[in-house]
């Protein structure tokens, strides 16, 4: 890949092209305080202070007596020394707590590339959502892959002459509560080609995806053809699309082919084959059984962040999972 295709799956980039077949989102440039207040990992872990007095985490019970347990004696040469102050953005809160009440009071956040999904669980809710700047800043401090979009977004591109993209930016997501992870797909393109389809939640078995999987095969071919494949100027590449109860597609991302983007139930290696065996076929891969489920963020390892590049221990799993898969529908009495 090149540095321009991983350039063109920036939010801020392809969002303004594809907003009305999206989902609603505001974008703000990040000061470049707030980027190096979140690739530093020098001091202490601290939280900015906010200027709205609002805490991303629950008020803690204080008990003074257990709290004396607790106490570090000072040695002489420990008098001068003070604890760090929390860094402080007030405009950027500001703006932020704007656009959260823009998007109907909750939101998720994304920068150019990544959602901090690996952090997900030192939040209240367990879940992206989040209702104020601390919140926020909270999943972003806490994420490592971030460190991605951070420093190694262009680590895999043939022409790399970057190390970071110029700005950060900062999407919120309006939070839809009746999200259904099943019904999110990864589509695979290839030479202006939709090539593969694949269920994006791939750690659950889900019956309702075999009833309805031809007449959503159909939907997401029609969407591509209308609304991207002459919009997208990148020759191979990958897109998320959410499919709404009332039949509508709407993406939720874009990502480079390759390199750090999932296959999910693929193989790049299939992928290619795909392409060059059968044109104009689409493969439509979801979990068709209990067997069929794969690792994913269940391993509290970012989903697109783990290695599964060949030989890589995943890879090997993945492989002997498959042939075990397949094992088991060639078997007789397998009800089919």
């Amino acid at each position: 890949m090149k540095e321009e295709d991983v350039n063109r799956c920036q939010i801020q980039e392809w969002y303004p092209k594809f907003k009305p077949v999206s989902i609603r989102t505001v974008i703000h440039e990040l000061p470049e305080s707030f980027v190096e207040y979140l690739v530093d990992d020098s001091g202490p872990f601290l939280l900015p202070l906010s200027i709205s007095g609002e805490d991303a985490l629950p008020n803690r019970i204080h008990n003074p007596i257990d709290e004396e347990d607790y106490q570090v004696s000072e040695g002489p040469g420990d008098e001068s020394e003070q604890p760090p102050l929390p860094p402080s953005f007030p405009e950027l809160e500001l703006n932020i707590k704007e656009s959260i009440n823009t998007l109907g009071g909750a939101v998720f956040p994304k920068l150019n590339w990544s959602a901090p999904k690996d952090s997900a669980w030192i939040s209240t809710s367990g879940t992206l959502r989040c209702t104020s700047f601390s919140e926020i800043a909270l999943l972003l401090r806490s994420s490592d892959s971030l460190v991605h979009d951070l420093c190694h977004a262009y680590d895999a591109c043939i022409d790399k002459t970057l190390s970071r993209p110029p700005s950060f930016f900062l999407a919120l997501r309006k939070w839809y509560s009746s999200f259904l992870p099943e019904m999110e797909f990864r589509c695979f393109v290839r030479g202006q080609q939709l090539v593969g389809i694949s269920q994006r939640e791939v750690t659950t078995f889900y019956p309702t995806l075999l009833e309805k999987k031809n007449d959503l095969e159909l939907l997401i071919k029609e969407f591509f053809t209308e609304n991207v494949r002459q919009k997208f100027e990148s020759e191979k590449y990958t897109f998320d699309v959410y499919v709404t109860k009332d039949g509508r597609a709407k993406i939720l991302d874009f990502n480079p082919w390759g390199a750090f983007t999932l296959p999910l139930l693929f193989t790049w290696e299939e992928l290619e084959q795909n392409l060059k065996e059968v044109e104009n076929v689409v493969d439509f891969r979801i979990v068709e059984s209990q067997c069929g489920i794969r690792p994913g963020l269940k391993t509290a390892v970012p989903q697109d962040y783990l290695d599964t590049g060949p030989g890589s221990g995943w890879d090997q799993f993945l492989r002997k999972a498959d042939k075990e898969l397949q094992q088991q529908k060639m078997a007789p009495g397998n009800g089919a």
